[in-house]
């Protein structure tokens, strides 16, 4: 007899690929302000596995939520982000690197494919894949194939992601339930829980962080430009903020609000720690 999960179709969740290793990308992850569980995706990835409260308790899109924050923590950092997502109706990624927007491609649930060709192309190009012999993988995605649902397409996703080194751990398999999927993460040896720690934790934070794997133009790094960046990152946060409020979208709310975390905990940082 089919269960309730098997009529309604896997509860939403997501998982967080980010090109850096974990000591890298738990300073800046912390400030999502969500739970989540970090552990290593290969040599040079990590996974952040999320708890899914906005879209668990919120009822948010949960495409939204993370591709709001995969946009946040690519603009934070130098490396990109990758996010995986899945719901009863859909699943999809969205790349986010740098300032520029944001890339993905969605399949529903049956694995019909609901996206475009292009995009694929720029996420090929993006990661830096072989433009011939893995885009051809990656256009078999984007194909009718009646016997790949949208799991299958975000597994068949990953095994041409292993070109460019991703190696998720064998338990966190897309379309597991968040609870099942963090519980996962933390049973891995490196792993390591990532949560807000409160203003002058994070602010004591920067002096244990190792900024030349963040980045020179990270503001807490002292650079020329330090306090300018983190003005600019302020002005910034601020109207994202208010437009994510506005249209109730947890994905601008929380890349506005990391913007502020950024900027608010970097002027923290120079005064009270004033360069010479």
């Amino acid at each position: 007899m089919p269960t309730e999960a098997d009529r309604t179709g896997p509860a939403p969740g997501a998982l967080l690929l980010c090109r850096a290793v974990p000591g890298a990308v738990a300073p800046v992850a912390h400030l999502l302000r969500e739970r989540m569980q970090l552990t290593r995706a290969g040599d040079e990835w990590s996974v952040l596995v999320p708890e899914g409260g906005p879209w668990r308790d919120a009822g948010e899109p949960v495409d939204r939520v993370v591709t709001g924050w995969a946009t946040a923590l690519a603009v934070g950092a130098p490396w990109p982000v990758l996010a995986l997502w899945w719901d009863a109706d859909h699943a999809g990624f969205t790349l986010a690197s740098g300032f520029r927007r944001p890339v993905g491609f969605v399949w529903l649930a049956s694995g019909l494919p609901a996206g475009e060709e292009e995009a694929m192309r720029t996420f090929a190009a993006r990661v830096g894949l072989d433009p011939v012999l893995d885009l051809q993988a990656l256009d078999r995605l984007t194909k009718p194939d009646s016997a790949a649902d949208a799991r299958t397409r975000l597994r068949g996703l990953l095994a041409v992601l292993a070109r460019v080194g991703v190696s998720l751990p064998r338990q966190l398999a897309p379309g597991e339930p968040a609870d099942r999927l963090r519980e996962a993460a933390a049973l891995q040896p490196d792993s390591l829980p990532v949560e807000w720690p409160g203003w002058r934790d994070a602010v004591a934070e920067r002096d244990t962080v190792d900024h030349s794997r963040l980045g020179p133009w990270m503001p807490w790094t002292g650079g020329p430009r330090a306090r300018a960046l983190a003005l600019a990152q302020v002005a910034a946060g601020v109207p994202l903020t208010a437009r994510g409020v506005r249209r109730r979208d947890g994905g601008l709310i929380a890349a506005g609000a990391l913007f502020l975390a950024h900027g608010l905990l970097s002027l923290a940082y120079g005064l009270t720690h004033p360069r010479d």
